[in-house]
């Protein structure tokens, strides 16, 4: 009887041993899990705060893009004067930008709230596929913006073939490095939205 007592006291033990190894395992994936949620959500408003920061730069340096100077040609001497307004593709990116600001903006004071006060940066499903959407919207739409703004500042630099006109960044030195700084500062900010895209994907991920 006293080894049948022992025997079942050693197999409680032993249950009770895997139960607790099982609760410990168990604990440690879920830490993990909110370890990996926390640090996505710390990337996402470093995400958002970059692109705003980016996407601001490039529109300030859009709309500040303006110069006077005089050029030469055929032996006459003309004045010119460049604004970034007087382009339609120019005046697109512009609009991309600005929206690209005030939607980073909106999306980090949202996330940057819910990420002080512990909470998921993406609470629901819906959200993280609106996000997603409007991501990819975006994105789409500066790249687009800075392949044409890129095509004009390269006609800018190189001028016309067959066409007696005359590289104008020659005499506008300033107003085509504002236009070629802006362009590259909106298609890193296109990057920082594929970045955070891939963060909506992984958001999705989880919900599934």
């Amino acid at each position: 009887m006293a080894k049948v007592t022992e025997q079942k006291q050693n197999s409680l033990t032993v249950e009770e041993t895997k139960l607790d190894i099982r609760d410990v395992v168990t604990t440690r994936y879920e830490e993990d899990d909110r370890h990996g949620e926390r640090r996505g959500d710390v990337a996402m408003v470093v995400l958002r705060a970059m692109c705003m920061a980016v996407s601001a730069v490039a529109v300030l340096l859009m709309v500040t893009a303006r110069e006077t100077s005089m050029t030469t040609l055929y032996g006459f001497e003309f004045q010119l004067h460049a604004v970034w307004s007087l382009s339609d593709s120019l005046i697109y990116l512009v609009v991309v930008t600005s929206a690209t600001v005030i939607y980073s903006c909106l999306q980090l004071v949202l996330s940057g709230t819910r990420l002080m006060r512990r909470s998921p940066v993406v609470p629901t499903r819906r959200q993280a596929w609106f996000c997603f959407v409007a991501d990819q919207i975006l994105g789409y739409a500066m790249v687009s913006g800075g392949s044409a703004a890129l095509g004009v500042t390269n006609m800018n630099r190189t001028g016309i073939r067959h066409m007696p006109l005359p590289n104008f960044c020659k005499s506008l030195d300033f107003f085509c490095d504002h236009l070629a700084i802006s362009i590259v500062f909106a298609l890193f900010a296109f990057l920082l939205l594929a970045a955070s895209s891939i963060l909506d994907v992984v958001a999705l991920s989880r919900d599934c």
